[in-house]
């Protein structure tokens, strides 16, 4: 599904990781820094070393209230404006995590003060009261590509006139619960991730993340120049072996980077076969637009990585500079795939993608405004 609206601007975006804000992630990322490190899956109860990426100040196991808020509290304090929540200013919130490592916590402990972070809507409702947002606010969930669902949305309420801004905010925080989930899949292990590399196994690792979008029709440094997703429906976490649902996503953006010059942020996990698809697919429709990705140092922010890897991106085109592939050597999966920073004073934009179990898709290209 692409969606035919009208170049949408940015005005502020911010960005939390396990290094700290966009600005410092970037300057790790340029150095070629990981902040994955080994931590045992269960948490206090032990288990195996898996790689995760854990923001200063928030604690894995999960307490009462959870320890992410503080971390949520600083970012939001960087969101310029008031009235949050409001008819005229909508919040949208994504998330795959929310606080569902508090129902786990419950399970563990006998604690029913985890019960007000378990779900989606208990999680959101307690955390706007927290943060002083109003009524209007709207959730989304779908996986790997939930913060794309609300950049899509803010977008067309925008598009549509029925808000004068809108704010997208999404964070996703660790904990044994999520880990061990994907511990259980055998794709979180004890090897660092290295995206796009051919190797003989694949791994991933998860990270902490948050970030937030101001969107307007007509003031900010940004432009989000065109948005499409794809849902393939294929399978519970596989994508069609043919590449096809890449492919579907990516091919609306063909018209809006005609006679532009752009680089590629991929999603870039470190899974073998959902590697070698992507790559493959933008190395055929992009050749020649280098390809980075950078969870082999942050991890895997999950339904947030969209807006987090976004503001990263939008500080490196402040910066005049990308970083490249962190954790990965050669060969790799395209000869596009970039391992090193590199310059941007040749490229006007960049496409963004993210991809998410069983086959959801989503790309959007950004430029500055």
């Amino acid at each position: 599904m692409s969606a035919p609206l009208p170049s949408i601007r940015i005005a502020a975006f911010g960005a939390l990781t396990a290094f700290g804000d966009e600005s410092a992630t970037l300057a790790a990322l340029l150095d070629g820094r990981r902040a994955l490190a080994p931590v045992a899956v269960l948490g206090r109860d032990g288990g195996d070393l898996v790689p995760l990426a854990l923001c200063p100040g928030h604690g894995y196991d999960e307490t009462v209230p959870p320890g992410w808020l503080a971390p949520l509290r600083a970012l939001t304090a960087r969101i310029p404006g008031e009235g949050w929540g409001s008819p005229r200013r909508p919040v949208f919130v994504t998330s795959s995590n929310f606080g569902v490592g508090s129902l786990y916590a419950f399970r563990r402990t006998g604690d029913a003060g985890h019960l007000d972070f378990g779900t989606p809507f208990r999680c959101v409702d307690w955390l706007a009261e927290q943060l002083g947002w109003g009524p209007n606010v709207t959730t989304f969930s779908h996986a790997c590509v939930s913060a794309h669902l609300g950049l899509l949305q803010a977008s067309r309420v925008l598009a549509a006139n029925l808000a004068d801004e809108a704010l997208v905010f999404t964070f996703d925080f660790l904990s044994p619960f999520v880990a061990g989930g994907f511990h259980a899949l055998k794709i979180l292990n004890a090897d660092l991730p290295t995206p796009y590399q051919d190797r003989a196994t694949g791994s991933i690792g998860l990270g902490d993340g948050a970030g937030f979008v101001v969107l307007t029709r007509d003031r900010g440094d940004f432009s989000l120049v065109s948005q499409s997703l794809h849902n393939e429906m294929h399978h519970f976490t596989a994508n069609q072996a043919d590449g096809s649902g890449f492919d579907a996503c990516l091919t609306p953006l063909l018209t809006a980077t005609a006679g532009r010059r752009f680089w590629l942020k991929g999603h870039g996990t470190g899974t073998l076969e959902a590697g070698r698809l992507e790559a493959g697919v933008l190395a055929r429709h992009f050749p020649g637009s280098p390809l980075v990705a950078w969870k082999g140092s942050l991890g895997h922010t999950l339904g947030s990585c969209g807006l987090v890897e976004l503001a990263i991106a939008a500080a490196a085109i402040r910066n005049g500079r990308a970083p490249g592939t962190v954790g990965s050597t050669g060969p790799t999966f395209s000869p596009d795939v970039a391992l090193e920073p590199f310059d941007l004073g040749a490229f006007d934009s960049v496409i963004c993608t993210s991809n998410a179990f069983g086959g959801a898709h989503a790309a959007l290209l950004l430029s500055h405004a």
